[in-house]
């Protein structure tokens, strides 16, 4: 499934929950569906840089796509990383540098997040860029 039809997927999906308390419900049931992360991976260097809650992230690449996996203390900031992870893992780094997630906006979650989650979630796909650059950027120079 490419990355289009993973954003209309996730479009499709909150569009059918009523309103925001099931959709924050629906959230929170993604963050338990996280694989866990590793204790060893949950040291301050893997930490999201601007979340409030601690955020632990880490990527790595196989068969040229960036693998993501996280963690956090908070549940809806989990459901928030998982939702992420779903729709940036896997990718290539061309694809998740040049893919701004719409389904945020879509979906109306911006305007129904507080300040500082909101915050939590542009550091979070800001961080996961970062990754795609650094792994586009260690390609070139292999």
């Amino acid at each position: 499934m490419d990355i289009k039809e993973t954003e209309d997927r996730i479009v499709r999906e909150f569009e059918l929950l009523q309103d925001w308390q099931e959709r924050y419900k629906y959230i929170i049931k993604l963050g338990t569906k996280l694989d866990p992360l590793p204790e060893d991976d949950k040291i301050d260097e893997n930490l999201v840089k601007g979340c409030q809650s601690q955020v632990w992230l880490t990527a790595k690449m196989e068969d040229g796509k960036v693998i993501f996996n996280a963690d956090s203390d908070a549940a809806i900031t989990k459901g928030l990383v998982s939702l992420m992870i779903r729709f940036y893992s896997g990718r290539t780094p061309d694809v998740i540098i040049n893919t701004k997630p719409e389904f945020i906006d879509k979906i109306g979650m911006a305007s129904h997040l507080s300040p500082t989650r909101a915050n939590g979630l542009a550091s979070m796909i800001k961080q996961m860029k970062i990754y795609a650059m650094a792994f586009k950027s260690s390609e070139t120079l292999s």
